[in-house]
């Protein structure tokens, strides 16, 4: 008989990337296919201990009987393995050692029945405990990265759906004029999508490094199936071995095969064979920062302005910092902070801009009155409040009060302690613009330079009723969008 040669020292699977192609939102592919290779691997090993048990129980029936019962034995494994494809064809495999099982049993011809006695009490019960771990294994494998390729196609669905919203509103963006409801501001749907992908990748690499860890254990598991079958055939040969001497060569020469096997050489045989499918533990995990998607840098999720302001809030009108945004769809919003992964990032206020009015600078103060626009259908039955700003220069309230300015339906010339005076009339109401007010509005992208808007404006100068009519109004601003 041929001798194997020594196996090569394993190799790492050469797939680069797990989790999808890096830079790409929701990857097209199926994430659990990894786990059903394993899964198919732990069944051919299971059918390898099963065909082992088999054999030894039709061997105890043949030595209970007589040598015709040896062809029973030999059709138990005269079939070629299930999932042959995962073991070595050549001489010093499963394979090999399964086909000189085959050519020995042919030579049996006498058994005695206290033999068959001894193999049913001793030799069975140790295939029997390994086909039990390897059916635990299977299990042990559904339960821990099965379950994980589960979370990743439902993250992965999350993700998809949000970029499809966000595709919808960016494209109706410019046929609208920038009308949008506030729950559909494109800016605010980009957020999302990055909320949603954060969490998708986070499944991603757990799942990736679930299956980093089942790639590294397999190795050692499949080692101790070989120890365990070698120690099964060890024991059968010590059984048969008081048998006749041609008997004794033929199950030693059984026993010898199957010793020859080395604990890595399968799994090393199967590791070159499905390199392009296993994961490659070096590669670099996902990041959103990679990732790219579809409108990711359309011109309605860029900010006019943003940064942050405090306000005063609550009952004792203290002042609470906040992060603001006034977007190209013409709304302030509010949020607590400028982190999109942290949690969904829905505004606490949304200012319709075109709807409010804005009182002058004094100093680092400013004042917007209008609705909050973020309650949906609601928001049509709440009550104008007017919210009190204060920047952190003077230079930075210019440049926000440039921008609402430029926006929103009217710019009063009062002191910024109320944009709309209440009780008695009063000359110094909302009054047309001072020659040093912004009469078009200006853009700006945080302490960035503004950029002069393009609307033009009318005033008139009268109050009746201690509300002034003497607003800034801007063409076009017809309220926020109704759908």
């Amino acid at each position: 008989m041929a001798t194997p040669t020594s196996p090569q020292s394993s190799q790492l699977p050469t797939r680069s990337v797990s989790g999808g192609t890096e830079g790409e939102a929701v990857p097209d592919e199926d994430s659990s296919e990894t786990t059903k290779l394993f899964h198919e691997r732990l069944q051919a090993w299971k059918h390898a201990c099963g065909y082992l048990e088999d054999y030894i129980k039709a061997t105890d029936k043949m030595h209970e009987h007589n040598s015709k019962e040896y062809e029973k034995v030999l059709k138990t494994v005269n079939s070629p393995l299930k999932e042959g494809h995962h073991f070595h064809q050549q001489n010093g495999g499963i394979a090999g050692m399964f086909e000189n099982i085959r050519t020995n049993t042919q030579g049996l011809a006498n058994s005695h029945t206290e033999t068959a006695k001894t193999l049913k009490g001793s030799v069975l019960p140790t295939f029997e405990r390994l086909h039990g771990e390897i059916k635990n294994k299977t299990k042990e494998l559904d339960k821990g990265a099965g379950k994980g390729s589960k979370l990743v196609d439902k993250a992965r669905n999350a993700s998809q759906k949000q970029i499809e919203q966000l595709g919808t509103q960016t494209s109706a963006f410019d046929s609208r004029g920038g009308n949008v409801k506030a729950a559909d501001d494109p800016y605010i749907l980009q957020r999302r999508v990055y909320h949603h992908l954060n969490k998708q990748v986070i499944e991603e690499n757990n799942s990736r490094d679930d299956m980093i860890a089942v790639q590294n254990n397999f190795a050692q598991f499949e080692a101790h199936v070989i120890q365990v079958m070698q120690q099964g055939l060890q024991q059968f040969t010590q059984i048969v071995s008081n048998q006749a001497e041609s008997t004794r060569s033929m199950y030693g020469d059984m026993a010898a095969t199957g010793s020859r096997v080395t604990p890595n050489f399968e799994w090393d045989g199967f590791v070159q064979r499905n390199s392009h499918i296993m994961i490659d533990p070096s590669s670099p995990k996902r990041s959103v920062e990679h990732i790219n998607f579809p409108n990711q840098d359309h011109h309605s999720t860029r900010p006019m302005i943003a940064g942050s302001l405090e306000r005063k809030s609550g009952m004792l009108k203290r002042d609470s910092a906040g992060y603001y945004v006034v977007t190209p769809s013409k709304y302030l919003h509010e949020f607590k902070s400028d982190d999109d992964f942290a949690k969904d990032p829905a505004p606490e206020n949304s200012l319709y801009l075109p709807d409010c009015m804005i009182g002058a600078v004094d100093g680092v103060k400013f004042n917007v009155k209008g609705k909050d626009s973020s309650k949906g259908a609601l928001s049509k039955m709440s009550m104008a409040h007017e919210y009190h700003f204060k920047a952190h220069t003077t230079e930075d309230a210019r440049k926000w009060h440039d921008v609402i300015s430029s926006v929103s339906g009217g710019v009063s010339g009062s002191a910024p302690t109320s944009p709309v005076s209440s009780g008695e009339k009063t000359n110094t109401g909302f009054s047309s613009m001072s020659e040093g007010s912004t009469a078009g509005g200006a853009t700006t992208a945080g302490g960035g330079e503004a950029v002069p808007a393009t609307s033009t404006s009318q005033t008139t100068g009268t109050t009746e009723g201690g509300v002034e009519e003497g607003v800034e109004k801007r063409d076009g601003a017809a309220g926020p969008p109704q759908y």
